[in-house]
């Protein structure tokens, strides 16, 4: 049964955390100003920097795409988390162990940060005995250099050897049934019908595959002769999922942090033959098709994605479904092409024929998006016939109305409009489905927010919570008035005094899961157009004339209801004092 986290350590380690030490650990930060740094936006492309992270705030902002949140939604976001996870990693970087409540609720097995540690050291461990094993192992050795692997690129790689030996890890790292457990959870070995423990992989050359950061997540198999399967894989475990990795994304970004462009293939050997010639950018889909949270990492790190694969059926299939997974991606200013091999050829065995000189000259052939859709889509269709036409339209339109980026939207209009013979492509614009538009971009519009003496006067605090202390707010004064926002600004001025150097990132982390959230975070991002050197003085001004305004309104409803109906005795004592206020 999983426990909960308790809330004071949450908001201990958002206080102890400094946001832009973590985002810096995985989003290059230049200063800029006193206590702000910014960064191109790991959440959108874009090429001049609207992503700023606030030391005073301990909270980001991107001014481009509208994503924004303390260093809980950062990991969230970044790392792909679940909140538990955020803070458990969050933790784990600060050295401390998350403490657990007792919940009545039951949930699915939970993994601690500290579990998940030591089982990607495990896993380190394990690539360490299979490249060990690798050094015992001539035969395969041989096969290596025979694909003319060197031993940088062995090692760049952490390329290893299991022998065939249906216990090696087991032995190894296995000694005991909670050892063996762990191995279990990994995919590293399997359980009989006995029950006896075996490993899974035997008789291969081993591929690590490394998260992003570098740990080692999975691995991948390969025979060194014609035994069937010739790749065998690492099953979805509690530290890999398939459909979210790219193999050699982390080693190419070891040799080149900001690439041009990368090159997906389909196959280990592939990434790492490449390599050897000096192709440093190609990964592996670990799969036939790239999947949108794939095509989201490789748009994460670079603009133009080329997509190479064999050029039969299968592979041609596998284009399309990229293609079809990548479409809500395609912002502006990003890239996708396709490229296919000749027949019988595959990336590494086309560069070792032919060298790298001529592999990115073929590269260069590949096929735009707006090419290889339309083929694609073309191959059955007669745009002859006006059933031709309609087919067309009725296959194109849904697909371009997917696309996020307006430009690359328009070009396909204008395409499709040529191809349907339209004179006025704005006909074709017509058919997009605008909702589905906005739905899918990654440019998020932010709620327009309009201007009210409360809604300034709680985003006032919000973003410099230090002004709760500069004068004495008395809230029993205004309790009595129905004032929306008022018991919002009340929760918050509290806060602020009984904590106090509270942080924007800190205050949104407070009221996580209530109903006051969302408000705040759209306060929190509102340029409320007040320049620094005058908060201070807007704040104060701006609670005194709300004050007013509340206070009179109240007093006349009052003198209203006592001319028809009459007051009661708590009614006339409140007036008696909402008269005194204002004559303050």
């Amino acid at each position: 049964m999983a426990g909960l986290v308790p809330r004071s350590f949450i908001n201990d380690i958002i206080a102890k955390a400094d946001i832009v030490d973590v985002v810096n650990s995985r989003v290059k930060l230049k200063k800029a100003g006193t206590n702000n740094y910014q960064a191109c936006c790991p959440f959108h492309h874009e090429k001049t920097p609207s992503f700023t992270v606030s030391k005073t705030k301990q909270f980001y902002h991107c001014f481009g795409c509208g994503a924004h949140g303390n260093v809980l939604s950062f990991l969230m976001e970044y790392d792909k988390l679940e909140f538990v996870e955020a803070i458990e990693e969050l933790a784990g970087m600060l050295g401390l162990d998350v403490p657990r409540e007792e919940s009545r609720q039951s949930d699915k097995p939970y993994v601690n940060y500290q579990t998940k540690k030591n089982l990607y050291e495990l896993m380190q461990d394990i690539t360490t005995l299979y490249q060990q094993q690798l050094l015992q192992s001539q035969p395969a050795q041989d096969y290596l250099q025979q694909r003319g692997l060197s031993d940088e690129i062995i090692q760049r790689f952490s390329i290893g050897f299991v022998p065939d030996s249906y216990d090696l890890v087991v032995r190894q790292f296995g000694k005991n049934k909670e050892e063996q457990e762990r191995l279990f959870s990994l995919g590293m070995v399997k359980r009989s019908e006995r029950g006896t423990m075996y490993d899974t992989f035997r008789h291969r050359v081993m591929f690590p595959i490394r998260d992003r950061r570098g740990r080692v997540i999975a691995f991948g198999g390969r025979v060194m002769g014609d035994d069937m399967p010739k790749y065998l894989n690492s099953p979805d475990t509690v530290t890999y999922h398939k459909g979210n990795e790219l193999y050699g994304l982390f080693e190419a970004l070891q040799v080149n942090d900001s690439p041009e462009k990368l090159l997906v293939v389909e196959g280990y050997m592939d990434v790492v033959a490449l390599a050897q010639f000096g192709v440093d950018y190609a990964v592996a889909s670990l799969g036939t098709a790239t999947t949108p949270e794939q095509i989201n990492q490789l748009f994460r790190t670079t603009e133009q994605v080329v997509c190479c694969y064999d050029g039969d059926r299968a592979g041609r299939s596998a284009a399309w479904r990229a293609l079809e997974n990548a479409l809500p991606y395609l912002e502006d200013g990003r890239q996708l092409k396709f490229v296919f091999l000749p027949d019988g050829e595959d990336p590494d065995s086309y560069i070792r024929q032919y060298g790298k000189l001529q592999f990115e000259d073929y590269l260069q052939q590949a096929q735009s998006l707006s090419d290889f859709l339309f083929d694609h889509l073309l191959k059955d269709v007669k745009l002859e016939t006006k059933e031709g036409k309609s087919k067309l339209a009725a296959l194109a339109v849904p697909l371009i109305g997917r696309i996020p980026g307006n430009m690359l939207r328009i070009y396909l209009r204008n395409m499709l409009a040529s191809k349907l013979g339209i004179i006025d492509p704005n006909q074709i614009e017509l058919l997009l489905p605008n909702s589905s538009r906005r739905h899918e971009s990654a440019v998020k519009k932010m709620p327009e927010v309009k201007r009210t003496p409360m809604r300034l006067l709680i985003a006032l605090l919000l973003q410099n919570p230090k002004l709760a202390l500069e004068f004495d707010y008395d809230a029993s004064s205004l309790a009595s008035l129905n004032e929306p926002g008022l018991a919002l600004f009340d929760k918050l001025t509290a806060l602020c005094r009984n904590n106090v150097g509270i942080t924007l990132g800190q205050i949104l982390e407070y009221f996580r899961d209530t109903e006051d959230y969302k408000p705040l975070e759209i306060l929190a991002t509102w340029d409320h157009l007040i320049e620094e050197e005058h908060i201070s003085t807007t704040y104060i001004e701006t609670y005194n004339f709300l004050l007013v305004q509340i206070v009179e309104r109240r007093i006349e409803q009052l003198i209203a209801q006592d001319r028809t109906d009459g007051l009661d005795g708590a009614e006339k004592q409140e007036l008696a004092h909402l008269l005194t206020v204002r004559a303050k």
